[in-house]
C-alpha cells in the first residue's frame, strides 16, 4: 500500500511512518515543520520506499498531487499542545480546519480513504467518565481560547463524517488520548517530556494547578497500532474511535513516578494555572476513555504500561543528551 501522512515529521506521524515502512508499505510524508522536526524522520530518509515533502498541507495543488499518488491518507497535520493553543488561537483554528478541508476535498475526488486524527480534547468539560464516542461534547465559552482547539477538532470530525455521508468519501476518526513516547517535545506543553527533562536536569518538576487532574497516557506504539488496525478494517468507515489507555493517574503522582524512575533529586513545585496560561484558564479534571468500541472493532488492547512508557521517554532524552546519566 502507498500511504500519505500529513504532519508526518511530527511525533506521532514519524512513528506511524516507521511502522508502515516496517511492514513493507510505501510512505510519503508532508510537513511544514511548524511543530514537527526533520530530525524525527532523519533515520527514514535513506529507505527506498520513503519520501518526504517540506510544505504546507494548506497548499491545495501540492496536497492534491500527493493524495493522487497514495492509496490511503493518514491526516495528522494539526496545531498541537495547550501552550500553542492558548498563545496562538488564530493559528490553531485556521491550521486545524483548513488542512482538513484541503485533505478531504482532494481525497473525495478519487475516493481515497482518510484517517482523521482527532483528540480527547473534544470531550471538553464533560464529567461523564469514561468518555464514550457517542457521549455529549461539553465545551466552555468562546471567550476562553482554551476551547478553540477542541472546537476546531470537533469541526474536523463533523466535516469528515459529512464527506462520508454526503459524498461517500471513506473517512474514519481516531480520538487520541495523551499519546507519549520517544521524540515527543515538551515545548508546546506536553507534560511527560517536560517532567522528564526537568528531572534529568535536577530541576523542579512544575505541576500546574493542584496536580489532582487525571490523565491516561498512551505509548505511541499502541496508538500507531490502533490507527493502522482501524485503517485496515472496512467496517470502521464513518465511525469515531477513542485511541488510548485506561490506566489513570493524577499529574502530581505522575511527577513522583518520573522522579523515582530517573532517580532524580528534583523537588515537585505547584504552579497556579494563571501563571502559565493566563487568567480564566479551564482544564479537565479527568480524562479517561472508554475503549469498548475499539475493542469490538479491531480487538485493540494497550500493551505498554505507564512505567514502560515513561522509561521509553527517559531513555530517549538520555540518548539525545548523553551527559544525563
Amino acid at each position: 500500500m502507498r500511504y500519505l501522512i500529513t504532519g508526518g515529521a511530527g511525533f506521532i506521524g514519524s512513528h506511524l511512518a516507521e511502522a508502515l515502512l516496517g511492514r513493507g508499505d510505501q510512505v510519503t510524508v508532508i510537513d511544514d515543520l511548524s511543530t514537527g522536526s526533520i530530525r524525527n524522520i532523519q533515520h527514514l530518509k535513506g529507505q527506498p520506499r520513503f519520501g518526504y515533502v517540506i510544505g504546507s498541507v494548506e497548499n491545495a495543488p501540492l496536497t492534491a498531487e500527493l493524495v493522487d499518488t497514495a492509496d490511503q491518507v493518514f491526516h495528522l497535520a494539526a496545531a498541537v499542545g495547550v501552550k500553542l493553543v492558548v498563545e496562538s488561537p488564530v493559528r490553531t483554528i485556521e491550521t486545524n480546519v483548513k488542512t482538513t478541508e484541503v485533505v478531504l476535498a482532494a481525497a473525495c475526488k478519487k475516493r481515497k480513504k482518510v484517517f482523521v486524527a482527532s483528540t480527547s480534547e473534544v470531550y471538553g468539560k464533560s464529567t461523564d467518565v469514561p468518555f464514550r464516542e457517542d457521549g455529549d461534547l461539553v465545551l466552555g465559552p468562546t471567550s476562553r481560547g482554551r476551547w478553540s482547539y477542541a472546537c476546531s477538532k470537533a469541526i474536523d470530525e463533523f466535516l469528515a463524517i459529512a464527506y462520508w455521508r454526503e459524498r461517500h468519501c471513506p473517512t474514519l476518526i481516531g480520538r487520541c488520548f495523551n499519546t507519549v513516547g520517544p521524540r515527543q517535545t515538551g515545548h508546546y506543553g506536553m507534560v511527560v517530556p517536560r517532567f522528564v527533562k526537568q528531572a534529568l536536569h535536577d530541576e523542579a518538576l512544575t505541576v500546574y494547578g493542584d496536580g489532582q487532574q487525571t490523565r491516561c497516557f498512551t505509548h505511541v506504539s499502541d496508538a500507531v497500532r490502533a490507527m493502522m488496525a482501524l485503517m485496515d478494517a472496512d467496517h470502521t468507515v464513518g465511525e469515531v474511535y477513542n485511541v488510548g489507555s485506561e490506566q489513570e493517574i493524577c499529574i502530581a503522582d505522575l511527577a513522583e513516578r518520573v522522579r523515582v524512575l530517573t532517580d532524580s533529586e528534583s523537588e515537585i513545585a505547584f504552579t497556579p494555572y494563571e501563571q502559565v496560561y493566563g487568567e480564566n484558564f479551564e482544564d479537565m479534571p479527568r480524562r479517561v476513555p472508554s475503549l469498548e468500541k475499539i475493542r469490538r472493532a479491531v480487538g485493540y488492547e494497550p500493551q505498554v504500561d505507564l512505567d514502560e512508557t515513561l522509561q521509553s521517554v527517559i531513555d530517549y532524552e538520555r540518548s539525545v543528551e548523553p551527559q544525563l546519566v
